[in-house]
């Protein structure tokens, strides 16, 4: 998907990071993507810039699209990050450079891992359900992932149980001795809990991992906060386990990983670690170089924005600059 926003700084007192920021609840803001689709974007914010090494979430819909295109997303670049695509209504096919079209409906993964270069577009088919539904994120790649080669997997089958009054589908990593078959470079949880009735969760965590929930759909309760769809509620580091309690019929998304250590530049569509980089990156893109061809996609390329007029600086995950 295509991101255009400059991210600044987080505003904080000066000295370490806390051990635990502790629970934020961070509203989203809406961002037009492509000509028909408007996604509600919950990371990065000033408050946050990444849970673990997700440093997108784009939650879109539900929207009727039963007269309309749909997703319409031309063929454009990625660099340094892998996309993670899920949906809960709706149909979107994917195409990349690789030579890869594959659809993708609820219950399935997408997984494209850009390595240090990969085009894509992304769009509804042409007879498509009337509803589309669901989040895209993106996750950043550490040394030497970054600098390999791209690669795309499409999952049908993932690990789906019932914990009470919940259902747990795992989409990234390892929860509840389970384990998914998406490839993660870093330690890294991404899991869908729906619910069923009315008794509270109660899922395991890991100390190490920073934690975020959002609600796709319905509302959950985390202790005294409220959790709607259009927020993010940021759980910070340290937790054995979470307890919420969400409306029946929910959709939450819980995210989870190590804290990413490895300072990042992400504009447009690149994740890189120095401006010089990401004005690489553009250039090959505009030259016709690295990305390649976007398999059976006629539509002309999105042109890449021009850089800004001041240097790119690479940020740590709590927004500090370093120059």
């Amino acid at each position: 998907m295509d991101r255009t926003e400059s991210l600044p700084a987080q505003t904080r007192p000066p000295g370490g990071a806390p051990a635990d920021p502790g629970s934020v609840l961070l509203p989203g803001h809406d961002v037009p993507l492509g000509r028909y689709t408007t996604v509600r974007r919950l990371l990065p914010q000033r408050q946050r810039r990444m849970v673990g090494a997700w440093c997108f979430v784009d939650h879109f819909g539900p929207d009727d699209v039963a007269q309309r295109p749909g997703m319409e997303v031309p063929p454009h670049p990625h660099t340094g990050l892998q996309t993670v695509t899920w949906l809960l209504d709706g149909e979107i096919v994917h195409r990349d450079s690789l030579g890869n079209v594959q659809p993708i409906r609820p219950g399935q993964l997408n997984v494209m891992t850009s390595g240090h270069g990969i085009a894509h577009s992304e769009r509804s088919p042409a007879q498509h359900p009337p509803v589309m539904h669901g989040v895209q994120l993106w996750v950043a790649l550490p040394d030497p992932a970054r600098a390999g080669g791209p690669g795309f997997a499409h999952h049908e089958d993932l690990p789906v149980w019932r914990d009470g009054d919940t259902d747990v589908t795992l989409l990234v990593g390892e929860l509840g001795g389970e384990r998914s078959p998406a490839v993660a470079h870093t330690p890294l949880l991404g899991a869908q809990l729906t619910a069923r009735g009315a008794a509270p969760a109660r899922l395991p965590l890991r100390r190490d991992f920073e934690y975020a929930l959002l609600a796709m759909s319905g509302v959950a309760e985390v202790g005294d906060v409220s959790v709607e769809p259009g927020s993010l509620l940021y759980l910070g580091l340290g937790r054995e386990s979470l307890t919420l309690a969400a409306a029946p019929g929910s959709r939450l998304l819980l995210l989870g990983g190590e804290p990413f250590e490895e300072p990042l530049v992400m504009w447009w569509n690149f994740v890189g670690r120095s401006h010089e980089e990401i004005a690489e990156a553009r250039a090959d893109w505009a030259a016709g170089r690295r990305f390649g061809v976007v398999a059976d996609d006629v539509a002309p390329p999105l042109p890449a924005p021009a850089l800004p007029t001041t240097r790119l600086l690479a940020r740590t995950r709590h927004g500090e600059i370093l120059r």
